[in-house]
């Protein structure tokens, strides 16, 4: 099944500029999904990071990483509504630079859950190579609960 924006955007809560996933190309709700952002030079990051030479910083790609990651977690009707919050981060690796003209592809799986906690492993691809990974750990909370 394949998401659209406005698919997505009934997911999740974020909003341009900090919605990083254009589209989600697979999912396997509460277990997986693979999804796509197209990395282009208007974006803001890139006027300062790098001038003259445009790399997607790493924090981006992690949360790009971990949206495509939310869609999976969030899309089950029983959790729309619901935030998912990061609690940590483990085995990150950078292995290439992403630079404007680049899609990167996500594949996100759950591998724990745990009542509203769980992990969730990501790897970044651009052109089939792998580009960057990381492990998350994440709680799913309610709006009106991000305090407790």
């Amino acid at each position: 099944m394949v998401l659209e924006i406005e698919d997505i955007m009934k997911i999740l809560p974020h909003r341009p500029p900090m919605l990083l996933v254009d589209r989600i190309l697979e999912i396997d709700p509460f277990k997986s999904a693979t999804g796509l952002k197209n990395i282009t030079m208007n974006e803001p990051q890139f006027l300062g990071h790098f001038p003259g030479h445009p790399i997607m910083p790493g924090v981006l790609q992690l949360e790009a990483m971990a949206q495509v990651g939310g869609v999976a977690m969030l899309y089950p009707e029983e959790h729309r509504g619901k935030i998912a919050l990061f609690g940590g981060m483990d085995k990150i690796r950078f292995k290439k630079v992403v630079v404007p003209g680049d899609t990167l592809i996500t594949k996100a799986e759950i591998m724990k859950v745990r009542g509203d906690f769980g992990i969730l492993h990501t790897d970044g691809y651009v052109n089939d190579e792998l580009v960057s990974s990381a492990d998350f750990k994440f709680a799913l909370k309610h709006g009106d609960d991000l305090r407790n």
